[in-house]
Order: structure tokens, then sequence, then C-alpha cells
């Protein structure tokens, strides 16, 4: 695992534990880590790091819109 130093300001009040959920979030949201692989950087399990995605306005549903599209048209495609 790599070990990542940060710099930040001490008027920030924040902790490393909101730190790493926030960046543990971020890369989900990007696609760079699976949710459970987010889950542990963030050190939770899965459902309460799902929980905690909302408070960084990122979807527990990383799924491209036009890939749901296209699955919904397989579907209809598969049971007509």
């Amino acid at each position: 695992m790599k070990t990542l130093t940060i710099e930040l300001p001490d008027s920030l009040d924040l902790s490393s534990k909101d730190i790493n959920t926030a960046l543990a979030a971020q890369l989900y949201d990007i696609g760079k880590l699976s949710l459970g692989q987010a889950a542990d950087l963030a050190g939770y399990s899965k459902s309460t790091f799902m929980e905690l995605l909302a408070n960084y306005k990122v979807s527990v549903f990383n799924y491209a819109p036009e890939d749901l599209n296209q699955d919904l048209e397989n579907a209809k495609n598969y049971y007509s």
C-alpha cells in the first residue's frame, strides 16, 4: 500500500478518518476503487460507507446512464 503525506492548514478541522473517507468517496465516484475497496480505505463496512456516500454527494449506484439505458434495452429484448 502507498503512503501519502498531505500538509493541511491547522484551521481545517478534519481528522484523518474524515480525509480518508472523503478520498475514498471521490475515488469511488470516479471509478478508481470498487465499493468494497473504498469502504476498506475509509475504514468502514460496506453498508456504513454506502450511507456515508450521501454526505459527499456521491451516488452508491456508480453506473453511467448510457449503460443503464443499454441494459434496460437488452432486458426488454431478452424478455420479449
